[in-house]
């Protein structure tokens, strides 16, 4: 069993024509789908913004300019049984390669070598909180902010 510590993430929130990339996640104990923008861990001695180019590059292999911090989530929620807390640091981006905002779909590989799914998904499907985007508040941010591109 691990110890119980707070995970320190920062999070890249990329919007395009009303779309947010993210990724897709399922709790089999739960029963859950969710879906959470991409990014990771934050490593001693980085910024939050360095985490976040650092993890998009790693997981898609994507570059990205104009990160703009836009706030803090504290997140503390059960996944496979477990429960988790963090603090998410979360940066508005633009990707270099303005291909990407065209694509349904990314491969996406975690450095062990776990293959995940990532997609535009519409804003408007997480407007009534039936399906799940975490961390928790994150549709409120996004709903009542202005966003580009």
């Amino acid at each position: 069993m691990q110890p119980k510590r707070i995970r320190p993430l920062a999070l890249g929130l990329f919007l395009h024509d009303g779309k947010l990339l993210v990724f897709e996640g399922y709790d089999p104990l739960k029963d859950e789908t969710f879906y959470r923008p991409l990014g990771g861990g934050i490593e001693f001695g980085e910024t939050g913004a360095q985490a976040m180019v650092r993890e998009l590059r790693e997981e898609i292999g994507v570059e990205v300019v104009n990160v703009r911090y836009l706030g803090l989530s504290e997140n503390i929620f059960i996944h496979m049984g477990q429960m988790g807390h963090e603090i998410v640091l979360l940066y508005e981006a633009e990707l270099v390669d303005k291909a990407i905002y065209e694509r349904d779909d990314l491969q996406a590989v975690e450095p062990g070598g776990v293959a995940f799914k990532v997609l535009w998904k519409p804003l408007s499907d997480f407007a009534d909180g039936r399906t799940p985007l975490y961390p928790d508040g994150l549709f409120a941010l996004l709903a009542g902010a202005d966003h580009a591109p």
